[in-house]
């Protein structure tokens, strides 16, 4: 069939004597608009059947969707629907969850008589729905997929009702413009399939060769793209070209065998060809790494949120190219071992991922490349010597905070990257190397803040004029060794005792560590929530209490008399010297053992009723929360807890702030069963 000048008539002719129960106007709308290389592609009955799908759309049933068997396990999809923004991406990404591996692919979209100046798959709402016929005049898309199914199961008559309501089902969203919904329902579809397609990496694709030809089309740029196959590619470098206001027009997809050719026909935002060379091969760049990428997907736990971080991630590596000593991508690309890597990486933590990823992406490479060489946990003179020296060479207290900060973010991501990728690692030692390195921060912060503010105000003294000791304690995972991804710094700052500083401006103690638990406070950053967040809601009165407390004042409050509640009690298990004066943190875990596991009773009502708040507050109704759902995590700690203070008075070896130790040792005195203490 062909679209010559002046053959419109005859087509529309032929057309109709095939389709006699689609009125004209479908039939006129769908002849004049559709691109007219539509017509040199597909034989008149095939269009035919497709102007049928057509002429049932409305603007309350935007898609139709028709599976036809081709023989030899084949199948011919066609979706006809209304035009919406990423909805090729969305349809590619369905198929692959599907586990249908396309062959062939033909997309075309309507052409407007008047060129829009930004032409994209946008939602119209009813407000711009016109007159006459409903959903007439708005865009339409005819995309056909020739599939086969990956696995043994075979695409079954069952399976055709399944793709058809899933596609309405994202194209209804994106018709209500729930584009991110749209993408996460793919995603979760996604997983599943790529879950099942597990495989070793076999290293980098062998050639992604990309040209771009201004010259063939009068209003679109081809992107061609010819590679090896990779899963999800076709869902990914949509998805990118969409999220970077890339209009694909229309595509012609061939794959034979494992070979891909791909050629999309493509528009700026302002629905113009990509003229500039630097657009180009920024977007040259984007297709060979997501290519490289979907490669080595499968390795990742959670392939959607790579996908989704890696295209974050590819922003800024892109927008590098061309600056002096930029060359990461360049490397991504020449490195075999990075994709797999990062795969995992990227799809292990949103933690990781906007904490160090997005804001080290500098950095990443190196460290991918070094990890190996390092242990997971490094002794703290090391470490201390390493940061000694990068702080030595800062000139300035922003300088110096800002280089322990960069240092603080490196190990992190060093300790992190260890932990993934390495399954021989596990989770204690990986704990401890976040608290090695946890504490090791701690007392350059002290050091670096002290001689700040003691610039300003002189070095506190006792009423006795000797130097008055300041010591950091640890509580919650940190002072019990159990730091994970996210876990909060939780400290206590107590300093020995009342007096003044020594410099002309002098200020009381209590003024002074209060303004050095500040500048502790906002020296450790976290850019996220919860990542090496310091914590000090656990210190006497909580948040209407001081920053920081006097010796004698943390004695009085925890106490038998004093005003700490159960629950205080309990959490000074977990109290252990981190930083600062030794012997003061020492004095400090003697004065909680005789409170903790002193003779007083424990108020068992007090704790269970606890407990209790917990699951009301934190568990929604029917949901299983692995931390505090009955039975979970937060169990298992709180009753090796509830022991502890029950029996440290006369097990003196209970008395420890790690929980597995603290399992450990219920054991050996026989208050747990073996079996349950190895669970």
């Amino acid at each position: 069939m062909t679209d010559e000048p002046g053959s419109r008539e005859s087509i529309i002719k032929t057309l109709a004597s095939l389709c006699p129960d689609v009125d004209d106007e479908v039939l006129q709308d769908f002849v004049i608009r559709m691109d007219p290389d539509y017509f040199e592609r597909f034989q008149p009955e095939a269009v035919a059947h497709h102007i049928q799908l057509a002429s049932r759309l409305t603007p309350d049933h935007p898609c139709e969707l028709s599976v036809l068997d081709k023989g030899a396990g084949r199948s011919e999809i066609s979706i006809v629907a209304y035009d919406y923004f990423s909805e090729f991406a969305a349809i590619c990404g369905v198929l692959s969850a599907f586990g249908l591996n396309i062959e062939e692919g033909q997309i075309y979209t309507f052409v407007e008589a008047t060129p829009s100046p930004a032409p994209r798959r946008e939602v119209l709402t009813t407000a711009g729905r016109t007159n006459g016929r409903p959903g007439l005049s708005r865009k339409k898309i005819v995309d056909v997929f020739l599939v086969h199914p990956i696995d043994r199961a075979g695409f079954l008559s069952p399976q055709h009702n399944v793709l058809r309501q899933t596609v309405t089902e994202i194209i209804q969203l994106l018709d209500a413009g729930r584009f991110e919904e749209a993408r996460q329902y793919v995603n979760r579809r996604l997983v599943e399939r790529l879950d099942k397609q597990r495989s070793a990496f076999t290293g980098l694709l062998r050639t992604v060769r990309i040209t771009f030809d201004n010259s063939q089309s009068p209003t679109d740029t081809i992107m061609d793209i010819r590679s090896d196959d990779t899963p999800a590619f076709l869902y990914a470098l949509a998805n990118a070209l969409a999220m970077r206001n890339i209009y694909i027009t229309k595509a012609q997809i061939e794959c034979d065998g494992a070979k891909l050719h791909d050629r999309f026909f493509v528009r700026n935002r302002d629905g113009q060809k990509l003229l500039d060379s630097a657009d180009q091969q920024q977007l040259r760049l984007t297709a060979v790494l997501i290519k490289q990428f979907t490669h080595a997907l499968t390795w990742a736990s959670d392939p959607a949120k790579a996908l989704a971080s890696f295209d974050h991630f590819l922003d800024l590596i892109v927008k590098d190219q061309g600056k002096k000593g930029k060359n990461q991508a360049l490397d991504f690309v020449s490195d075999k071992r990075t994709f797999p890597l990062l795969a995992r990486l990227l799809g292990a933590s949103d933690f990781l991922w906007e904490d160090f990823l997005r804001r080290q992406h500098d950095n990443l490479l190196p460290l991918l490349t070094d990890y190996r060489d390092a242990p997971l946990i490094k002794l703290q003179a090391a470490l201390r010597k390493e940061l000694d020296h990068l702080v030595a060479r800062a000139k300035t207290d922003e300088a110096r905070k800002e280089a322990l900060n960069r240092f603080k973010d490196r190990e992190l991501f060093r300790i992190d990257i260890k932990h993934i990728v390495e399954p021989s690692t596990n989770f204690p030692d990986f704990s401890l190397a976040l608290t090695e390195l946890a504490e090791v921060i701690m007392e350059r912060s002290i050091e670096d803040c002290s001689a700040k503010l003691e610039k300003l105000y002189g070095h506190p003294r006792l009423a006795n004029e000797k130097s008055c000791p300041f010591a950091v304690l640890g509580l919650g995972k940190f002072g019990g060794r159990e730091l994970g991804y996210a876990s909060d710094i939780e400290v206590l700052f107590v300093y020995d005792g009342s007096g003044k500083t020594s410099g002309k401006n002098g200020i009381e103690n209590s003024e002074y560590f209060e303004r050095l638990a500040q500048e502790l406070l906002g020296w450790i950053e976290a850019k996220q929530e919860g990542i090496f967040r310091l914590d000090v809601r656990l210190r006497p009165h909580g948040g209407k209490g001081a920053l920081a407390n006097a010796f004698d004042e943390v004695c009085r409050y925890y106490s038998p008399t004093g005003l700490a509640a159960s629950f205080e009690r309990q959490a000074l298990i977990k109290l252990r010297h981190i930083a600062g004066d030794s012997a003061l943190g020492h004095q400090l875990e003697v004065h909680r053992d005789s409170f903790v596991y002193g003779e007083a009773l424990w108020d068992i009502p007090a704790a269970l009723e606890l407990r209790r708040q917990q699951l009301r507050q934190l568990v929604k109704p029917g949901k299983v929360n692995v931390k505090y759902s009955a039975g979970g995590l937060i169990d298992i700690e709180y009753a090796a807890q509830y022991l502890q203070v029950m029996h440290g008075h006369n097990h003196p070896s209970l008395r420890t702030p790690n929980t597995l130790q603290a399992l450990a040792a219920l054991v050996n005195a026989g208050l747990v069963a073996r079996t349950d203490g190895a669970g």
